[in-house]
């Protein structure tokens, strides 16, 4: 069937290729482990992603051109001018295709998986609806990008023999810690109310430069994705409302870094971690916005820096240079991991042509930052992870006292009617309406969840997006 033939009879559109994958046992783990990593062996995956919003109305090779960065643009000039990638079953052909809203992009090709920790992801309680895990820090939560059995997901799956998991939240690759996975959908969609109606406290520990001030920071400045090709957000007048509340927990003179509990009212990509940047206190191993060759000696404290030049350095990050946060400099990583980061190596892969990168140092399997506890303010539940072993109390300390989440008063806000929220993060952050005060508690009943919109959260909206955090750039 032809493209035209298709417009002409939109019903008849023909099903998306079947899902081709090696290895092809279900019943044989496809995983090996070694070096401290769980591996996966490269092998053929076929794509099937329906139309984002963005790519609306862009023509194929722009799509893959502008926000694909795991192959040279090249290789995806080749793959459409030979029909690798086809657009509702149909072979595109033609770079000046235009994809519309409800177009499925196919796109088959030899999938080389970094590598991920070894650590397992560990159960932190479990009923008879629901799963709460502890996420190790440098494992993805769903097949996205390069990763696709290197996941929580797909481990999850394989470890229950062939469970579907639904993740009710979702944590950046690089970020550790709690996570809900719904074992129905009834539950999944119950969760997903609690979290978008904001009855839900969050709880995160992070690592972050410098003498951190002491008593409530309270950051309210929107956020802005200003390159969703790298996974780069900053503050800017014209991004969407985010805030955050921060106390410091404690502060080592001798290295000059504090641990500090990260409240987080809304939830846009990686507000924690822009919110740190922009009070000057930056995650201390944070590839992207503790990186000096990317944000200036100043590290883009204020929001300060142009974003174009920040682009720029950001997309050298891990293809020629190593992506290294200030804090690399001193005791926090020996030299000898350093030097070890994921880069090109130079080689190429004899069946497909890709260049190969190397394995990531221990630096790059997680940053300073962990999800700590989630409480139900009805007091319906409440679930906790222990703490990771950077964040627990060193010789040397100042340690300050912070109040238990079960005891704070955060206001909780209901999202503005026109106001779309994020959802390839999560349904879990809200605006603040205009006439909310900062005082008052505001607890509406939410539109009801689509099927649609479920599945969405579930697969991540994102299958084939190119993993936004490979050393440069994440729920």
């Amino acid at each position: 069937m032809t493209a035209d033939e298709i417009k002409e009879d939109p019903t008849s559109f023909p099903s998306p290729p079947e899902v081709a994958i090696t290895p092809a046992s279900p019943s044989i783990p496809p995983w090996y482990f070694e070096g401290g990593f769980r591996r996966v062996k490269p092998y053929h995956y076929t794509y099937n992603t329906y139309c984002k919003e963005r790519w609306r109305n862009k023509t194929i090779y722009d799509i893959y051109a502008n926000e694909f960065r795991d192959r040279p643009q090249e290789y995806y000039r080749n793959a459409v001018l030979t029909g690798m990638i086809s657009v509702n079953g149909v072979p595109t052909n033609s770079l000046d295709q235009v994809i519309r809203n409800g177009d499925i992009v196919t796109h088959t090709l030899h999938r080389h998986e970094p590598p991920v920790t070894d650590k397992p992801v560990t159960v932190v309680c479990e009923t008879d609806d629901m799963i709460v895990i502890n996420k190790p820090a440098g494992m993805p939560v769903h097949p996205a990008g390069r990763y696709h059995y290197n996941s929580v997901v797909e481990i999850m799956r394989f470890e229950r023999g062939g469970w579907n998991p639904m993740p009710c939240n979702r944590l950046d690759r690089l970020t550790s810690g709690l996570m809900f996975i719904a074992k129905t959908k009834e539950s999944s969609k119950s969760m997903m109310l609690q979290l978008q109606t904001r009855t839900i406290k969050k709880e995160y520990v992070a690592m972050v430069k410098g003498k951190f001030p002491e008593g409530d920071v309270v950051v309210e400045q929107p956020i802005l994705a200003i390159s969703p090709k790298l996974g780069l957000n900053r503050v800017r007048a014209n991004g969407k409302h985010a805030k955050t509340l921060f106390r410091r927990m404690s502060y080592n003179p001798a290295k000059d870094y504090s641990v500090v509990q990260c409240l987080p009212f809304t939830g846009r990509t990686h507000q924690i971690r822009v919110h740190l940047q922009f009070l000057g206190h930056p995650i201390a191993n944070d590839p992207i916005y503790c990186n000096r060759k990317v944000f200036g000696p100043n590290l883009g404290i204020g929001g300060e820096g142009d974003d174009e030049d920040i682009i720029t350095r950001l997309s050298r990050m891990g293809k020629d240079e190593v992506a290294e946060a200030i804090a690399y400099h001193d005791e926090l990583v020996a030299d000898y991991e350093k030097r070890k980061a994921e880069r090109m190596s130079g080689e190429t892969c004899a069946v497909c042509n890709t260049p190969l990168y190397t394995d990531p140092g221990a630096h790059e399997l997680g940053i300073y930052l962990h999800a700590k506890k989630y409480n139900c303010v009805e007091g319906r539940w409440s679930y906790e992870t222990p703490l990771p072993d950077w964040a627990l109390p060193k010789e040397g300390d100042i340690v300050s006292e912070v109040p238990l989440l079960e005891t704070l008063d955060l206001p909780l806000v209901n999202k503005k009617e026109d106001e779309q929220e994020d959802v390839k993060t999560s349904l879990d952050g809200n605006a603040d309406g205009d006439d909310v005060k900062p005082d008052e508690k505001v607890v509406e009943v939410p539109k009801e969840i689509t099927e649609q919109e479920l599945e969405y959260l579930r697969i991540g909206g994102d299958e084939e997006e190119e993993e936004k955090e490979k050393a440069t750039a994440a729920e």
